[in-house]
C-alpha cells in the first residue's frame, strides 16, 4: 500500500502541475462550465482512450496518458463546480483555485486509501481497458443522474462517481507507468 500511495501522490502532483500551468495560461475559464458540460468533456477523453485501445491508432498525437491526466483534472474541476457552486466567484484567484484542487485531490486520496484497503488492491490485477470501461460506465451513470436532476433512489450521487473516475484514472496511469 505504501507503493500505491507514493505512485498515486506522484501522479496527482503531475496533474496539479498541469492544472497550475493551465490556470496561469487561461485563468479559471472552466468555471463557466456546468458539471454536465464537464461530464461531457470527461466522456470525450474516455471515449478517445477506448477508441485508441480498440484500434491501436492514435491520429491526434496526444497520448493516452495525457487523456487520463485530463480526466483527473476535469473530475476535480467538476467536483469543485458541484460542491462549491454558490460560494465562489467566476474567476478564482490562483491561490484559491490551487487550494480547492488540493482539497478535493486529498479527499480522493483518502477515499482511494479506504477502498484500496477493503478491496485488497484488486485494481492491480485489472487491465487498463477495464478501467477505461469503468470510467465510461460511471460517465453514463452521471449523465443519468444529471437527467434525473441529481436525484437517486438508492445509488451514490454524482460526486462519488467523479471521485471514482478520478481514482480509476490514477490507477490506469500507474499501470501505464509500470509497463
Amino acid at each position: 500500500m505504501i507503493q500505491t500511495s507514493e505512485q498515486y501522490s506522484e501522479i496527482i502532483s503531475n496533474c496539479r502541475e498541469i492544472f497550475q500551468k493551465k490556470t496561469k495560461d487561461y485563468g479559471t475559464a472552466w468555471r463557466i462550465l456546468r458539471p454536465s458540460s464537464l461530464t461531457d468533456q470527461i466522456f470525450i477523453k474516455a471515449q478517445r482512450i477506448r477508441t485508441i485501445q480498440e484500434t491501436g491508432q492514435n491520429r491526434v498525437g496526444e497520448s493516452v496518458e495525457d487523456e487520463f491526466v485530463a480526466i483527473i483534472n476535469y473530475c476535480i474541476m467538476a467536483i469543485i463546480q458541484l460542491m462549491e457552486t454558490n460560494e465562489l466567484e467566476m474567476e478564482l484567484e490562483e491561490k484559491l483555485a490551487f487550494s480547492l484542487y488540493d482539497k478535493y485531490a486529498d479527499f480522493a486520496f483518502d477515499l482511494m486509501t479506504k477502498k484500496n484497503h477493503d478491496y485488497g488492491e484488486a485494481w492491480r490485477d485489472m487491465r487498463v481497458s477495464s478501467l477505461t470501461d469503468l470510467i465510461l460506465m460511471k460517465i453514463l451513470r452521471v449523465k443519468q443522474i444529471e437527467n434525473n436532476k441529481g436525484k437517486t433512489l438508492i445509488s451514490e450521487g454524482i460526486d462519488a462517481n467523479y471521485f471514482d473516475m478520478l481514482n480509476y484514472s490514477v490507477f490506469a496511469l500507474i499501470h501505464l507507468n509500470e509497463n
